[in-house]
């Protein structure tokens, strides 16, 4: 069996749909419930439902011979994984963004508000820029708007509940989409079948 780890919600709906069209159908993953665990005995296949930050770790343990994760989540957690494929969906960026008008002096430390504190450190230790990192899991909006931070390092879509605060982008940091990632033991085992899935999806995303 190849066991498939894939990030639950409407991008791991938009991931399976390509896996479909690439002829890796499940039919049991369409039908109503709450089933997390579906399998395809004819095509040896069995995916599972994760949380989409989780994707990664049931790859780098075993659970999972592949997965689907974001560029954001190999970035910050640095997993021990393959990363096979860029898929092109769920394409974002992982953005600076700041009150409107702010300017960075660089005269002082400047504060930064995140949940993904790896990824910022290594932004702004790249620019020999000395900040004080505040870890925040949610609401990040609110930290600059409230003088909790000068900045925010977050992932940005469309831009539009920066722009609802008054906020705007203020410098990219990287291009984020979705990840196939293949586990580093299984790899080597199961070679044949994780190249032959990695270059049918590869030509429907290069299309």
């Amino acid at each position: 069996m190849l066991n498939i780890a894939l990030p639950k919600g409407r991008l791991g709906e938009k991931v399976y749909d390509l896996f479909e069209r690439a002829g890796y159908a499940c039919p049991a993953i369409r039908e109503p419930g709450r089933r997390l665990i579906f399998e395809n005995e004819s095509l040896g296949l069995r995916y599972f439902w994760v949380k989409p930050s989780d994707v990664a770790i049931y790859v780098q343990r075993g659970a999972a011979d592949l997965g689907v994760a974001g560029k954001d989540i190999l970035l910050e957690y640095e997993p021990e994984v393959y990363e096979l494929l860029d898929l092109g969906l769920g394409k974002c960026r992982m953005a600076v963004a700041g009150r409107r008008g702010f300017y960075d002096s660089g005269e002082r430390t400047l504060k930064v508000a995140t949940k993904f504190q790896n990824i910022a450190s290594r932004y702004y230790a790249a620019q020999s820029r000395d900040i004080d990192l505040i870890p925040l899991n949610g609401s990040i909006e609110l930290a600059p708007i409230l003088g909790l931070s000068d900045v925010i390092v977050d992932i940005v879509e469309t831009g539009t509940t920066l722009k609802e605060n008054d906020l705007e982008v203020l410098a990219e940091v990287v291009p984020i989409s979705a990840r196939l990632i293949a586990n580093k033991a299984a790899y080597p085992f199961k070679t044949k079948e994780i190249t032959e899935l990695t270059e049918k999806l590869k030509g429907l995303v290069q299309r």
